[in-house]
């Protein structure tokens, strides 16, 4: 946050999980604080639609690397085949949010933002 252009941001916006070094009152006040220009915004607990890698890593874990009683080619091996197979019937999706819906959403943001009790 020292660095620009994050130093002169009128805002800036840290997304994070519900990790234990970050959660709850305590870490909004103590990052909050530190940055009078930072907001930070935490994560759903169970966000399926937004941690998309966290989602394909817990696949990764279940069906190729477990058992883990394998050498550190075979496990290469392994997740490169895995990685073919799961790609294949992949297809593109469609986005439902508009610009419309963001400028709507932005807009609540800065209205939320507006209401909040100077620090």
């Amino acid at each position: 946050m020292g660095q620009q252009p994050y130093a002169s941001a009128r805002r800036a916006f840290w997304i994070v999980d519900n990790g234990s070094s970050h959660c709850g009152q305590a870490s909004v006040d103590r990052l909050q604080g530190s940055h009078k220009n930072l907001s930070l915004v935490h994560c759903p607990v169970h966000p399926s639609w937004l941690n998309q890698v966290e989602i394909y890593n817990s696949i990764v874990q279940r069906k190729v690397l477990t058992p883990n009683d394998f050498t550190n080619l075979e496990v290469e091996h392994r997740r490169l085949a895995f990685e073919r197979r799961y790609e294949a019937p992949a297809k593109p999706f469609e986005w439902k949010l508009t610009r419309k819906d963001l400028a709507r959403l932005m807009k609540r943001v800065a209205e939320s933002e507006a209401l909040r009790p100077a620090a």
